[in-house]
């Protein structure tokens, strides 16, 4: 039978597999769908049967022409578009995809089978949510009327084997010396900033520093979708809640940063600042919880910094300006900056120091990479030649 023949079967078997399981709840999905397949596809050979199975539990149970995308380990993200435009970003670049969803309501079937799990919903009432696939993949849903050309599903998928420093090195985003930098400066507790754009791989970058953290400390990281995959023996992992259908029940990413201060960490690490919490996070840092780890959207070091300041002010604190920023040049010793270049490589551009100047905290760089080489600046400034026992 012709491929797309068989995928045309398969989704008339979905349809039936469904009505009979509104009129029956009992007995297995895989079972049912094995039978139904015996029954009603029993003339096929016995591999375009299996194959026939298969279609219909992907688009029974499963993400449907999003499947095959997802177990491919070179795609990085799924991007959907509509129905019919599906796009993959694959080793770093974006391609489009030969699939697609036989109508608008086959993909909301499928975002439907994502966000229905989790006590979500997506309609009019409620057109964005955030949301997380039981393997740990970010999801990010937005349908009409926000989205105007049809539902745009996001998937960005989650790696049980995160990247280790050796293989940022591989891959291009570190040079061997800035390993090895690096490493001293998470192992002498400095607080680090990881800064980049969407896509930059910042999240990467923390999750492979954090390696360098030595085995015999106590770690809580917060995240508001569980990406971090710490190594170490002793690792509490927080990750915040949204709202439930009533509007009730969301724990921020601030109140965990709060809770964690109060569970004795030795590092505390955030996914990702972008709120009030920033405010917290600086308090943490500069108050006995050295070593902390981050990470910000930002398209320069000095940005980096400027944005944790208007972060810090979006806390429900009066606190003025310039009380915010000498918090900030107290609290913040690194930031590491780093982007997606046309090749599809995520390289580390820029490591900068945060100093104290007049009126509040500056960037100079320790570490840039120009026209493809490798600059460092030194001696280092004394403070953090210190701070690195040099």
């Amino acid at each position: 039978m012709r491929p797309d023949a068989l995928s045309e079967l398969a989704d008339v078997l979905r349809e039936r597999l469904v009505r009979e399981a509104r009129e029956d709840a009992t007995g297995d999905v895989e079972g049912r769908i094995g039978a139904l397949v015996d029954r009603e596809a029993g003339l096929l050979g016995e591999r375009e049967r299996t194959e026939l199975r298969r279609l219909v539990a992907e688009r029974a149970v499963g993400l449907g022409p999003l499947e095959p995308l997802l177990r491919d380990p070179a795609v990085d993200e799924v991007m959907v578009n509509g129905p019919e435009a599906v796009w993959v970003e694959r080793l770093g670049r974006l391609e489009r995809a030969d699939v697609s969803f036989a109508s608008e309501a086959e993909l909301r079937h499928a975002i439907e089978r994502i966000v229905a799990p989790l006590g979500r919903r997506v309609d009019e009432a409620s057109p964005l949510v955030d949301a997380r696939l039981p393997d740990g993949s970010r999801v990010n849903v937005v349908v009409p009327p926000l989205a105007l050309d049809g539902p745009v599903l996001t998937i960005r998928r989650f790696r049980q084997r995160g990247m280790t420093p050796e293989d940022l090195v591989e891959a291009g985003t570190l040079t061997p010396a800035l390993r090895d930098f690096l490493e001293r400066c998470v192992v002498a507790r400095l607080n680090v900033l990881i800064s980049g754009g969407t896509g930059s791989g910042k999240t990467t970058t923390l999750n492979a520093l954090s390696r360098f953290i030595p085995a015999g400390e106590r770690i809580v990281t917060i995240e508001d979708a569980a990406e971090l995959r710490l190594q170490q023996p002793h690792v509490v992992r927080l990750e915040a809640r949204p709202a439930n259908l009533e509007g009730r029940g969301e724990v921020t990413i601030r109140r965990l940063v709060l809770g964690a201060l109060r569970m004795r960490p030795d590092r505390i690490v955030v996914g990702e600042v972008r709120g009030g919490e920033a405010l917290d996070m600086l308090l943490a840092m500069s108050s006995g919880h050295e070593g902390s780890l981050s990470t910000i959207h930002a398209g320069a070091p000095e940005e980096a910094v400027r944005r944790v300041e208007t972060l810090a002010l979006m806390a429900d604190v009066e606190l003025p300006h310039a009380a915010v920023r000498e918090r900030v040049a107290e609290a913040l010793d690194l930031v590491v900056h780093q982007e997606r270049s046309r090749d599809g490589v995520r390289r580390v551009l820029a490591v900068s120091e945060v100093v104290r100047v007049a009126g509040g905290p500056a960037t100079r760089d320790v570490y840039a990479l120009r026209d493809g080489r490798p600059v460092w600046r030194a001696p280092l400034s004394p403070w953090l030649a210190q701070r690195l026992g040099e």
